[in-house]
């Protein structure tokens, strides 16, 4: 059921999502100081290519001081917007009964979206 979920999930936009998180995670690998920020994305655009059957769980002794101060970097510079996103799409999904479980997929990316330093994908 999960691989349904996912190809139906892909064509409904989910490829899009992937290749803008995988293209904005590339543009800030340019810095150095982007990188931490671009790993985070490359971990979002890969949750967002295949979400049923996966999970974003905190990581081993997380959180932990480095991940929470990255969060808080991460939502100063504006990156909460993606989970804004993320929740709007999950409401419009809602709308009909088809839609309830992409819907619940975006809400699970909008809590991994504010806040990904210590998370991990299982």
């Amino acid at each position: 059921m999960n691989s349904v979920g996912n190809i139906f999930w892909l064509l409904l936009g989910g490829i899009v999502i992937a290749i803008i998180y995988y293209v904005v995670g590339l543009l800030m690998c340019i810095t150095l100081i982007g990188i931490p920020f671009g790993v985070q994305l490359f971990k979002l655009g890969t949750y967002s290519l295949w979400p049923f059957g996966h999970e974003l769980v905190d990581g081993p002794n997380e959180p932990g001081c480095i991940s929470v101060f990255m969060n808080l970097i991460w939502i100063l510079c504006g990156w909460w917007e993606i989970a804004i996103l993320h929740l709007l799409c999950g409401l419009i999904f809602c709308i009909s009964i088809v839609g309830i479980p992409f819907g619940l997929q975006h809400f699970k990316m909008a809590v991994g979206s504010i806040f990904p330093f210590g998370k991990e994908i299982r």
